[in-house]
């Protein structure tokens, strides 16, 4: 698969890494320097490459937005007509000085970005765990028993790609349906920051769902 990546921070930065070592080709862009998309390039290994964003979308599969909510305007029109293109986000909705989400409850960031990037297949994924976990669970991508990752769109085709990503970073993918779910994974995301990074145990942190059967009725 060709995944390019729009934006070179710290999950921009790992995901792209962990995309290439799971045998995808990667494009990394948008940094302040050529010289970080270089050396993250370079750490990914031989099926990473820096580019700019038009060049990480021109021949993508797969397009990756992990930018600051304040970013995504600009990121967009670099990258140029993106229609018919499979755009994954984990940008969550901030405001500038990242005290509280700018769109919640009626609508979310992914259904806004749909909005902006017309004719891109929007599927919300990945930003529900913190970066700091993604390495520990690709390293561990050979047990039976994975953590979670939720996702969301209303592209069925565009879903199961991204599912495929999940699974080839050490996930177990959760569709939880369509885009407008993300306006309660987003919030959601907060929590799991919360936990990250307040909380006594570091910030290496992810999250499962487990089923169970419904016991039948009058069993004791």
């Amino acid at each position: 698969m060709r995944i390019g990546i729009l934006g070179s921070g710290l999950m921009g930065g790992k995901l792209g890494t962990l995309f290439a070592k799971a045998g995808h080709d990667v494009v990394f862009s948008y940094a302040r320097t050529p010289n970080k998309l270089e050396g993250l390039a370079r750490d990914a290994g031989n099926r990473a490459r820096a580019g700019t964003p038009r060049e990480a979308a021109q021949n993508a599969n797969v397009l990756l937005l992990a930018v600051h909510w304040s970013r995504v305007d600009d990121v967009l029109q670099q990258a140029g007509d993106i229609s018919g293109k499979i755009l994954v986000t984990c940008s969550l909705p901030m405001n500038a000085d990242d005290t509280g989400v700018v769109v919640a409850h009626t609508s979310s960031g992914a259904e806004e970005l749909a909005k902006k990037a017309k004719g891109a297949r929007v599927v919300s994924a990945f930003g529900t765990v913190p970066s700091e976990v993604l390495f520990a669970v690709y390293e561990a991508r050979e047990r039976e028993r994975r953590p979670s990752l939720v996702y969301s769109g209303d592209d069925e085709e565009a879903k199961a790609t991204v599912a495929t990503l999940i699974r080839d970073l050490g996930f177990d993918p959760v569709d939880a349906g369509p885009l407008a779910i993300a306006r309660y994974s987003e919030p959601f995301t907060l929590l799991m920051a919360r936990l990250a990074y307040e909380g006594d145990e570091g910030p290496a942190v992810a999250y499962r769902f487990e089923r169970y059967e419904e016991e039948s009725a009058g069993s004791e």
